[in-house]
């Protein structure tokens, strides 16, 4: 049995010559532009096509996304918007690097994503927007954050960095709030090689702000006329060509996560009162970015595996607001219980796609060995 890492460092060797290939062939074109041209734009409608979104404007990042998508809504000094408590860092530090104030709410202590209930507790007159995030496998539940948004009049930015390609009850992850952002870092399921991030609209007006100030405020026709105070926040071409390369493999390497999850699932049930807690099963709302369980003894268990050549992550061990950048945000004496749950309790394991079936099975063996 190989060694199997949490961060594989072959996901992109099958594609290694596609990569060669756009470097080249960008590098030597005769109109020598490698941001925001046509292998971008090309991008651009294949994800419209596939999401179903209006508009669909490429960035540099996920981070820049979230950032892009909150400085198009006009939010800024004076402002709150509603962050997950436990989650990647971006989802505050977009709203903080407006001026505006990031407000923590607490997490579902099963899914790990952003409580509506806790959610709504929070909402004042100086809420401006909710910024739930889709966290591992799940998706939040939209559906109800999507409702209390629409109550009070605030807009819903969906960070669905993690989650392109999911589907809850009907709908792409991306396609639920006023704006939805991707990710492309390397090891989301749709990473590419570098970063690369997407804005997903249907709003016309919001559209056209975000591609302006991804691009220092110009329009894209007038070069040096800036409109608004904007970002360098734009897509490489090669990254673009890229992407292109790799999209019609997309959707057989994301049905292969779930069926590794599928499996995972199944496998831990038994576990349930042992310590292990694996995600809900099912496919509605799942995406499968990484397969996360909430464990009893974490150190002993990835020690366990470490010793048996199996990789496991440890994600945001300190949840947000407890984290020395985010101190003036949080309110003294304020409580997170289960996002001190999660990130005391959260270890992924191996999904990548080109996992065989005898290595999952490895997999899943030694973690129910562990447990026995």
């Amino acid at each position: 049995m190989r060694t199997l890492p949490f961060f594989p460092p072959d996901l992109f060797e099958a594609d290694r010559e596609a990569l060669l290939l756009a470097v080249h062939e960008l590098g030597t074109g005769p109109e020598q532009r490698f941001i925001l041209g046509e292998r971008t734009a090309e991008l651009e409608e294949a994800l419209r096509e596939m999401t179903g979104a209006e508009h669909v404007i490429a960035c540099a990042s996920g981070t820049g996304g979230l950032e892009l998508s909150v400085r198009a809504l006009g939010i800024g000094p004076g402002d709150e918007v509603i962050v997950p408590a436990f989650c990647c860092q971006p989802v505050a530090s977009s709203v903080a690097n407006t001026g505006a104030t990031p407000v923590f709410a607490d997490v579902d202590p099963w899914t790990m994503v952003m409580d509506p209930d806790a959610t709504k507790a929070l909402i004042t007159e100086r809420t401006k927007a909710l910024m739930p995030a889709h966290v591992f496998s799940i998706m939040a539940d939209m559906e109800q954050l999507g409702a209390i948004a629409r109550d009070h009049g605030v807009a819903l930015i969906e960070d669905a960095a993690v989650a392109q390609g999911a589907v809850l009850d009907g709908r792409p992850a991306g396609r639920w709030g006023d704006l939805g952002v991707f990710s492309f870092f390397q090891v989301k399921a749709f990473g590419t090689a570098g970063e690369g991030g997407m804005v997903l609209t249907d709003d016309p007006e919001l559209a056209r702000t975000v591609r302006m100030l991804r691009n220092h405020g110009q329009d894209g026709v007038h070069r040096f006329l800036h409109h608004r105070i904007g970002q360098n926040n734009r897509f490489d071409e090669v990254l673009a060509a890229f992407q292109l390369h790799r999209l019609p493999g997309f959707a057989d390497r994301l049905e292969r996560r779930a069926r590794i999850a599928d499996y995972y699932t199944e496998r831990f049930e038994p576990l349930r009162e042992r310590g292990a807690l694996a995600p809900p099963a099912g496919r509605n709302g799942r995406c499968y970015y990484v397969y996360s369980l909430l464990v009893d003894r974490r150190k002993e268990l990835s020690a366990y595996l470490a010793e048996r050549e199996i990789g496991s992550h440890i994600y945001y061990p300190v949840p947000l607001p407890r984290q020395p950048a985010f101190a003036p945000w949080a309110p003294p004496g304020g409580s997170w219980p289960n996002a001190e749950l999660a990130s005391t309790h959260n270890l992924a394991i191996p999904i990548w796609p080109h996992l065989s079936d005898t290595e999952v099975e490895y997999i899943a063996d030694t973690i129910c060995e562990f447990y026995a």
